[in-house]
């Protein structure tokens, strides 16, 4: 998968995982994770699925009609790549914290509902619930921090909620912050997940 890997200046921090939505780059997400983490190692990642020439992690069928089948394959691909990334850029595959936006944050939920060790942790973003008639893995103790808008037309708040009790049923340790907006990423919800960050993630 097209990649950036920075290294960090403290190695016992995470490496922020970072996902982009519909049409971004790997390193979209830059400017976020100096805001959560400026001295983690950072893996920008592209998504290998091309939407009308813009890059995204998984093939949909229409809008918030995901194509589960190539859901399947690219999570299961994406979780394979972070173990040779791993090995490449020489981190630790056992601790990786994800920040998805949109499109990222789905991507990063289906890690979470495929996998019980891929993250250490995730920040969700404007997240939908990737899939459902499934049981998740054991997610006990990982924490996972979703950002949320009351007015999100994409994602909309009871998709929040029902996201939230899943992992929670799963034994994750959820928070949800709610602002007041729609499917844009805020200044005040990036605020929110670095302290929610600073406090939880170990």
């Amino acid at each position: 998968m097209k990649h950036i890997f920075h290294k960090g200046t403290d190695e016992r921090k995470p490496t922020l995982l970072l996902l982009h939505g519909t049409g971004g780059t790997e390193t979209d997400l830059l400017p976020v994770a100096g805001m959560i983490d400026e001295s983690a190692a950072i893996l920008g990642v592209r998504g290998n699925v091309s939407e009308n020439g813009m890059p995204r992690f998984f093939k949909r069928l229409a809008e918030g009609v995901f194509d589960e089948e190539d859901l399947i394959t690219q999570t299961k691909g994406l979780e394979e790549f972070l173990g040779n990334a791993a090995k490449d850029h020489g981190f630790d595959s056992s601790n990786i914290v994800a920040i998805g936006y949109s499109n990222g944050a789905n991507i990063a939920g289906s890690l979470l509902f495929h996998y019980s060790d891929a993250l250490k942790g995730a920040i969700l973003l404007h997240p939908m619930v990737p899939r459902r008639g499934i049981t998740l893995p054991d997610l006990s103790g990982i924490p996972v921090f979703i950002g949320a808008g009351t007015n999100d037309p994409i994602c909309k708040p009871e998709q929040t909620e029902e996201l939230a009790e899943m992992l929670q049923k799963a034994g994750a340790n959820v928070e949800v912050h709610w602002e007041n907006n729609g499917h844009q990423l805020t200044r005040d919800e990036i605020e929110k997940a670095a302290q929610w960050y600073a406090h939880t993630v170990k």
